[in-house]
């Protein structure tokens, strides 16, 4: 009975660790987007499907003007590249040719749900893949699928697989239990 406890212990952990990611099944899309808060995560994932012919074409969220930050560095001469162009800039070195910054900046999570369906509409896209960190994925995918409004664009979100949070181990980390407790 002492050595069962062990492993129910993990089964339970990890049951709740794989709450949080979305498996959905992936296929050909229009456009592969980077989520914000993917980071390098997101970029290195978007890389992948495209040169696995998920898509072709590769969209990232504007950040937010700060006027604090943007105007100091611009003060001391240096030009401020947001995660934005970052994201634009590694997703091009990494070989990606298609590339295009979403023109509605979004702060978080709810703006990417407000933003998403408008430039969707605009551009005729039937499918779109985001990708973002496997923590996130399950509540995007909802919050997504809410916005969406069942329209004529299917969204599959997939998580990141080099995103930090191991939903398999997260409790053996501090930055996976402040995660997972989150």
């Amino acid at each position: 009975m002492a050595l069962a406890l062990p492993a129910v212990r993990t089964a339970i952990l990890r049951a709740a660790g794989q709450a949080l990611v979305a498996e959905d099944p992936i296929g050909p899309a229009d456009v592969i987007v980077v989520a914000t808060g993917a980071d390098g995560a997101g970029v290195l994932e978007a890389a992948d499907l495209v040169h696995a012919g998920v898509a072709a074409h590769v969209a990232v969220f504007s950040d937010p003007p700060d006027p604090v930050v943007d105007g100091e560095f611009l003060r001391r001469g240096v030009p401020y590249e947001d995660s934005a162009a970052q994201s634009i800039r590694q997703l091009r070195a990494l070989g990606l040719e298609e590339v295009e910054q979403i023109p509605r900046p979004v702060a978080g999570t709810e703006d990417e749900g407000r933003a998403l369906p408008a430039w969707c509409a605009q551009r005729g896209l039937r499918s779109v893949v985001v990708v973002t960190t496997s923590d996130h994925s399950r509540r995007l995918r909802q919050l997504l699928r809410r916005s969406m409004g069942g329209g004529p664009v299917h969204v599959v979100v997939r998580p990141a697989r080099y995103s930090q949070f191991d939903p398999g181990r997260w409790w053996q980390t501090r930055q996976g239990v402040r995660t997972e407790v989150s």
